[in-house]
């Protein structure tokens, strides 16, 4: 895994359902070597109902999701000042 540039793929999952105009929804599945990682639900026309369905009840199952975190950086100071 390349912490640095990411992923070494072309695409992304959501490419197929734009292009196609077609609903798709990612939620959160958890941790591979303390990277976040998600699963995307794709659907065929109209059943954005139905994805939102899936991914409310693969979150309510899995409690996969964690809050964000902003560790300090190699000189103390942190990655991330919302202010």
């Amino acid at each position: 895994m390349d912490r640095i540039n990411g992923g070494r793929w072309l695409g992304s999952p959501s490419t197929l359902p734009a292009v196609a105009g077609y609903p798709h929804l990612t939620v959160p599945m958890g941790l591979v070597e303390g990277l976040p990682v998600g699963l995307s639900f794709m659907g065929t026309a109209w059943s954005e109902a139905r994805l939102l369905s899936l991914g409310y009840a693969f979150e309510q199952a899995t409690k996969a999701r964690r809050a964000p975190t902003f560790p300090a950086t190699v000189n103390g100071s942190p990655a991330f000042d919302p202010q």
